[in-house]
């Protein structure tokens, strides 16, 4: 069974909107507005892409990613693997096409089917409705969390607010930098 990792930048109250600047939200940028940068807190951002066999995305993010991270040198290895994105709503016509492989999933039921190939780590970035729907289906292996020291208010959250028993989950690694930054990497307890 593959492991399901959704990695995230979230401030500390869980707000994962429009981190890099997106437009439409009042705090757009906050990751690069309010945290010196220090590449030694991204280095878990490179490790992912070279451990990650798959990247699963939502509608959403598939659309804004899309348009970038095909181009973008930094972001070489997700463009090199195959992508999955849930939506039961996009177009095979609507996908790019200079982006390697990409498969629409219809339903959660297929992304359970999905895990349950071979291969390597699935990994989730963005995608704050998918995030929701995959926790609550029990389907999330691990976080892969940056928590920035700031309180953003409103915005998306990456966590579901259904209720729903709790769900424990196990610190496997962390660190903290200088610039305030918190690497938190947890396993889902089952």
């Amino acid at each position: 069974m593959r492991t399901l990792i959704s990695t995230a930048f979230v401030s500390l109250d869980g707000v994962m909107e429009a981190p890099g600047g997106e437009p439409g939200y009042r705090n757009s940028g906050w990751t690069v507005e309010h945290v010196d940068f220090l590449p030694e807190a991204y280095a878990i951002k490179g490790r992912e892409q070279s451990e990650a066999s798959a990247l699963l995305l939502g509608r959403v993010s598939y659309e804004a990613f899309s348009k970038v991270w095909p181009g973008m040198e930094e972001f070489t290895g997700y463009k090199a693997m195959p992508k999955y994105v849930v939506s039961s709503t996009l177009s095979e016509d609507a996908l790019v096409t200079d982006w390697n492989e990409t498969t629409i999933l219809r339903s959660l039921d297929e992304v359970a089917a999905l895990k349950e190939t071979e291969g390597g780590p699935i990994i989730v970035h963005g995608s704050a409705t998918l995030n929701h729907g995959l926790s609550d289906a029990g389907l999330i292996d691990r976080y892969h969390l940056l928590v920035f020291p700031v309180l953003l208010g409103a915005g998306k959250r990456l966590f579901s607010s259904t209720d729903k028993d709790a769900q424990r989950l196990k610190l496997v690694e962390y660190e903290a930098y200088a610039n305030g930054l918190q690497k938190n990497v947890f396993d889902v307890v089952r």
